[in-house]
């Protein structure tokens, strides 16, 4: 139970269907109490509530990995890396230690089994501008068998209507848009103040080099001004540039080694081939390639793509259609129809 209106009317929901239920609510940053109106809620509906303080766990595997990411000249995934090794790794874990039958969470997103191949079937939610199937892509059969998600067939208002019948005092509270963990969305910042303040001296060379000043460069290589650090810049990024050009210039590729930026027209931010390791194959793996509808971003729509699967745990996607701003470390998910097929962290793309 993070405290906002969408776990909150998980558990009335789980509640209702008669489940002896006990909310707990993630404690992920050093400071602060994090219960606030997730208690409230637990109390007016009559469940024990817990804090488990995942704080170190939440700092290793998802704030460190992402800060590793963009220096690396990444664009991660955090909410997808949380959900991974935090929500369906140390939290299901623990629900699992507790003699819980089921976990359920106020995720956007439906689980059915097929009976025909005899597994739990992953689905997008019924409302589509709420689906977060694509942050899910690494869930398991075993995590599918004992989850629960009860907003899967529901609409946000629909969700708000039923959390105001109820009373809860959270029943109209704002949607975060950002990272949990850099609230005001300036992520650079961020990344400075934790390198300066958390992380092991040990780092201090790739450090310099992300922070540090260097070209911006075109696409055949010719300076075109400076930039103001790596970790500044993101795969199609437009504004905030402050180079003068003839026609609108955006960000292509970064490099790491030169310490460099490569900006050209919008025609150069397009690619068909995407490669992607640590893929979770949620139903079965293929043999052979598979006819699939695939997306590298949240809000992007499904396009068509063929998918060959390696004997590790990478496949290598062709698109139809040539893809714009592909960026590596983002998540690469695979859909056959509403069904997530599998997902990983795209480590290659032919953009030029």
């Amino acid at each position: 139970m993070s405290g906002g209106v969408d776990s909150s009317v998980t558990a009335y929901l789980m509640k209702e269907l008669g489940f002896d239920c006990v909310g707990a609510t993630m404690k992920l940053f050093p400071n602060g109490d994090p219960s606030g109106d997730a208690r409230c809620v637990a109390d007016r509906l009559a469940i024990p509530h817990h804090i488990l303080d995942f704080t170190n766990e939440f700092d290793t595997a998802v704030i460190q990995k992402f800060v590793e990411a963009y220096e690396a000249g990444d664009t991660p995934n955090p909410c997808a890396e949380c959900n991974r090794h935090i929500k369906f790794g140390k939290l299901f874990s623990k629900a699992v230690s507790l003699g819980c039958d089921v976990m359920a969470t106020g995720h956007y997103a439906r689980i059915e089994w097929d009976g025909e191949r005899a597994c739990f079937s992953l689905k997008k939610a019924l409302d589509n501008t709420k689906d977060q199937s694509y942050f899910l892509y690494s869930i398991t059969q075993e995590q599918l068998a004992q989850v629960m998600f009860p907003l899967g067939g529901m609409k946000k208002k629909d969700v708000r209507d039923m959390a105001a019948e109820q009373g809860f005092l959270n029943a109209q509270k704002r949607e975060s848009q950002d990272i949990c963990f850099i609230p005001d969305g300036n992520y650079a910042d961020f990344i400075e103040r934790y390198i300066k303040n958390v992380r092991d001296a040990k780092n201090a060379k790739n450090t310099k080099m992300t922070q540090t000043h260097g070209d911006f460069i075109d696409l055949e290589g010719k300076p075109l001004g400076k930039h103001k650090g790596l970790i500044r810049y993101t795969i199609g990024q437009r504004k905030g540039l402050g180079v003068a050009h003839s026609h609108p210039l955006y960000v292509c590729a970064k490099n790491l080694r030169n310490n460099t930026v490569t900006l050209g027209g919008e025609e150069a931010l397009y690619s068909t081939t995407v490669e992607a390791g640590s893929f979770n194959w949620i139903r079965f793996k293929p043999a052979g390639q598979i006819r699939v509808m695939a997306k590298t971003r949240y809000r992007q729509a499904e396009q068509w793509a063929t998918v060959v699967s390696a004997e590790d745990d990478s496949v290598r996607v062709e698109f139809d259609e040539p893809q714009r701003a592909v960026a590596t470390g983002q998540a690469l998910v695979l859909y056959d129809g509403d069904s997530v097929v599998g997902g990983g962290t795209i480590k290659y793309t032919n953009r030029r």
